[in-house]
């Protein structure tokens, strides 16, 4: 039934009060208008008349249908029931209450009103549905249940106040478990001296602990660089909401040197047991680290929400772990009947240049059957690719997704170069074939990431996945490290490394010289960036069209072509070379989707505005695809996400 304008409203009556009162005055000016008037006022009257006996029709049958609903063996009077009651039509109108939903919801009348009042923000659709709903109404919680008749809808609303506010209580006083990490200790410490080092750890040890004591929580003290907290439920809720400004008051730490000491934090928000608390505190601390530290982790089921992660990272100079690593990894490629090295789709420069150094690590060192898996119509590395089949003619070095996955069996191992992600790797069908996979990579940690890998060698402080490549070889045998397989480590670091300027540090430089040594040109290398004119040119008509906005260079390309990739990476390089510009995104259309890559000099992480928009990167380097979005829209999208990234900067 649609919708009711009431007749017995205090407003109908009033309007046609006026109309009677015009035709009166318009009887001393002008009989004509008058008759029209009285004649339209005892229409307005007569309608009013019927309206309002129609309305009560409706009440009484929709009464009628409710006390044959609750009647069961014997009717008892609605208006006497002890929960508040109402009666309302299809359309959401309230038709009937009884007195107690008078007295409870604190109201004389409400006859007319519509019943989402009082069920906000749930609909009457969803109390019916759902077998019930939880609202509020002023201070009061009530548990609404609903039954649909042929004669309207009966809503019973059951007050439950007090064990709501105890279940309130109870889910806000459960216990939270809190592991964190002085992540970059041994650098600040290493390099002071002993007042110096006691000073800082001091100060980090002070700051933790007084933030732990405003949340009325308990710190525990692992080793030197790990602690362990215990709070509860409202005050890490509190915390997200001002976003941890224990990370900027740790960052006010500084050493010596001027290095600002940092922390990461993985939080375990709403797990079931303590035990529970503990496994995913760990796992959130583990993505904070891999993320580049400086940021709190808090893991709720199946996500995880970020907070921090605006500044660099500090590089590490401990080479055991790249021993260790490289020693297991020897062990399993002697163990495989056959080596698969993968990158992630669209490779580049610095994914085949790293699969290129793991194929001479496990085809030429161990004598192992290895093959790299490449989509050679889609990879930006073509010019490597053709100089390995010239280096090594007659051997298959490539091969095609397919083609990998007939030499698939139980002993075979997949190493996955550049990429952690799941969803990025160029075949995902093999990546689910084999059981034994090792990943490199360099990236920032992504939710959705490779588990249960045989070794998940993941260096976020790395300038690339070749220098981590680079490192390996030397401790796996690099004997057979041929000059044409150097220049494709190499290149790979030159990419990424935008010629050394970006995310550049010593073992950058020290696996460069190696690779030099082993016989590197780099004039060779520097022909692998060569652009064609046509590449060229449609890189600065991108250029050209770039607007500014703030500190943030926007470009795009309305239409696809040949190289839009390459051309369109390039030029977001190049607009970090415009004064005042820290960080350039270049919007283009390929493969059916709106692309984004993003660039910056280190200041902004463009990590986290395309995670954002649902992709990811690291601090320097990022991008993302948009499914169902023009080039526009995803221009609007962008430039709103930067807005909501300064904002958390400026309150950081």
């Amino acid at each position: 039934m649609k919708r009711k304008v009431w007749a017995s409203s205090p407003a109908v009556f009033i309007i046609t009060a006026v109309m009677f009162l015009m035709a009166g005055v318009s009887w001393f000016w002008n009989r004509t208008v008058f008759f029209v008037e009285i004649s339209a006022a005892a229409v307005s009257a007569l309608a009013v008349v019927l309206m309002n006996r129609r309305f009560r029709a409706y009440v009484s049958y929709a009464v009628k249908g409710a006390r044959e609903l609750l009647s069961g063996e014997q009717y008892r009077s609605l208006r006497e029931f002890a929960l508040p009651v109402a009666v309302v039509g299809e359309a959401g109108d309230i038709i009937w209450v009884n007195e107690s939903f008078l007295s409870r919801m604190g109201t004389k009348s409400c006859l007319g009103d519509n019943i989402v009042k009082y069920l906000y923000p749930k609909t009457l659709s969803q109390v019916i549905t759902e077998g019930g709903a939880d609202v509020s109404v002023g201070e009061k919680r009530f548990t609404v249940y609903g039954t649909a008749t042929e004669y309207g809808s009966i809503l019973y609303f059951v007050e439950n106040t007090y064990y709501k506010e105890i279940s309130l209580k109870y889910a806000q006083s459960r216990p939270v478990v809190m592991l964190a990490c002085f992540d970059n200790r041994d650098e600040l410490v290493g390099d002071a001296g002993g007042s110096e080092s006691g000073r800082i750890s001091a100060e980090v040890d002070s700051a933790l602990t007084n933030w732990v004591r405003k949340m009325d929580g308990v710190l525990k003290k692992l080793n030197n660089s790990r602690y362990l907290i215990l709070t509860d439920e409202i005050h890490i809720r509190g915390e997200m909401e001002k976003r941890f400004p224990i990370l900027d008051e740790v960052r006010n730490i500084k050493s010596g040197n001027r290095l600002n000491a940092t922390i990461s934090v993985g939080a375990a928000h709403g797990a079931a047991s303590l035990l529970e608390a503990d496994e995913w505190a760990g796992k959130a601390l583990e993505m904070a680290l891999g993320r580049g530290g400086d940021q709190v982790a808090v893991k709720q089921k199946d996500t995880y929400e970020f907070f921090g992660g605006l500044s660099k990272g500090v590089e590490k100079r401990d080479k055991v772990r790249t021993r260790v690593i490289a020693a297991t990894l020897s062990d399993h490629m002697a163990e495989s009947d056959v080596v698969l090295i993968m990158g992630h789709k669209y490779s580049d420069l610095d994914c085949v240049g790293a699969a290129i150094g793991m194929w001479c690590a496990a085809a030429e060192t161990l004598k192992r059957p290895a093959y790299i898996v490449v989509n050679r119509q889609q990879s930006l590395a073509g010019p490597l690719i053709d100089a390995m089949d010239a280096e090594h003619p007659g051997v298959d070095v490539f091969l095609t997704p397919q083609e990998a996955m007939a030499l698939v069996t139980p002993r075979s191992m997949l190493i996955v170069v550049d990429t952690h992600s799941q969803s990025f790797v160029e075949s995902p069908e093999l990546l689910e074939a084999v059981f034994r996979v090792v990943v490199i990579d360099h990236h920032r940690m992504m939710v959705k990431h490779i588990e249960n890998a045989l070794v998940f060698y993941h260096e976020t402080y790395a300038s690339s996945a070749s220098e981590m490549v680079a490192e390996l070889i030397q401790y796996i045998g690099d004997k057979n490290l041929s000059p044409g397989e150097a220049e494709a480590l190499l290149a790979g670091i030159m990419l990424d490394t935008k010629n050394f300027v970006l995310k550049t540090g010593v073992r950058t430089f020290e696996a460069a010289a190696y690779l030099r040594r082993r016989g590197a040109d780099t004039v060779r290398v520097k022909r692998l960036f060569s652009d064609s004119i046509d590449t060229y040119k449609a890189k600065y008509r991108i250029v050209s069209n770039a607007e500014i906005f703030g500190s943030f260079a926007v470009a795009s390309a309305e239409k696809e072509f040949g190289d839009i990739r390459i051309t369109a990476a390039q030029a977001a390089d190049e607009l970090l070379s415009i004064q005042g510009v820290i960080a350039s995104f270049v919007i283009f259309p390929a493969g059916g989707v709106v692309n984004i890559s993003a660039r910056s000099l280190g200041e902004v992480n463009v990590q986290l505005i395309m995670e954002a928009m649902g992709g990811g990167g690291h601090l320097t380097m990022a991008g993302a695809q948009l499914s169902g979005l023009s080039i526009s829209e995803a221009r609007e999208k962008l430039i709103a996400v930067v807005g909501e990234y300064n904002e958390r900067a400026l309150q950081s």
